[in-house]
């Protein structure tokens, strides 16, 4: 009987003194921590979960805006010359709370919109005195070096949810929101710049479509007509991300068959995002 009641304390004890050891001296290096979170998850001290927003918080003073962002081509915006019978039907059907008002081109980023004060106009009939620059917000400009950790500071600091990026010759490189680096800690958030809920491929012309990385390659295949293995990858994206042979950065491109797959969102960790185009036969 007191063998048995023993050899849970043992077990204690013997985890007790690994941890002692691990912890016996600060660890050398963030891989070295790492591996201590590991452990503990191992043995239950720790659940997946929180395993896994441990090392998000880790690696968002590793990961810069550039990595995270909105490509400029994804950005939805309003002209700031626009009447406003122009500028509700894209509040409204977009689903977006926030829009990056523009002059003559997108790199020319004059305020940002409340969709609120548009639809506060819509309800009390004011269009005819409505000017959009009496409601703009100031626009926020981060460079796409920043890291994400320091972006994160800022956006509390200021309560902003939204910068406009730039890249360094000072053009607009894309848009980022507070969602967008909160994602790098807790995962996947379907924030209103997120693709329709449970669209995973979204035609966008003739031969160009966006594809979540996270499509199973059975849809892939059902819906392009491929034949495209499963039993190795279970989503596009680790089919994708072993013909590159490395973690992509946003905007690499990698060609499979007639596919060209442009990765779009992606972290250090994971792929989010391509923009995929159909290549003719003679060119595939």
């Amino acid at each position: 009987m007191n063998q048995e009641s023993d050899a849970p304390d043992q077990r204690g004890n013997g985890w007790l003194r690994q941890l002692g050891q691990s912890l016996a001296g600060p660890p050398r290096d963030r891989e070295e921590l790492i591996e201590v979170l590991r452990e503990a998850q191992a043995n239950d001290l720790l659940d997946s979960d929180a395993l896994w927003m441990m090392q998000g918080v880790l690696s968002v003073s590793e990961i810069q805006v550039r990595d995270i962002m909105i490509p400029r081509s994804q950005m939805v915006v309003v002209e700031r010359d626009a009447e406003v019978a122009h500028i509700l039907p894209v509040v409204l059907e977009s689903g977006h709370s926030r829009f990056p008002v523009i002059g003559e081109s997108r790199d020319e980023v004059v305020g940002i919109l409340l969709a609120k004060d548009m639809l506060r106009v819509a309800m009390d009939g004011s269009e005819r005195g409505f000017d959009l620059d009496d409601v703009l917000r100031p626009a926020v400009f981060v460079p796409e070096a920043k890291r994400v950790n320091v972006l994160l500071k800022e956006f509390r600091a200021s309560r902003n949810h939204m910068a406009v990026v730039v890249d360094e010759y000072g053009g607009v490189a894309g848009l980022v929101t507070i969602e967008d680096a909160l994602e790098q800690i807790v995962g996947d958030i379907d924030d209103e710049y997120d693709q329709t809920e449970g669209a995973s491929i979204l035609r966008q012309e003739a031969n160009r479509y966006l594809v979540r990385s996270l499509t199973p390659v059975e849809v892939f295949n059902d819906y392009f007509g491929t034949e495209f293995s499963d039993e190795e990858f279970d989503t596009i994206g680790g089919l994708v991300m072993h013909e590159f042979g490395h973690m992509p950065r946003r905007g690499e491109t990698v060609v499979i068959d007639r596919f060209q797959f442009n990765v779009q969102r992606a972290d250090s960790r994971r792929i989010h995002l391509f923009s995929l185009t159909v290549l003719p036969e003679a060119d595939a």
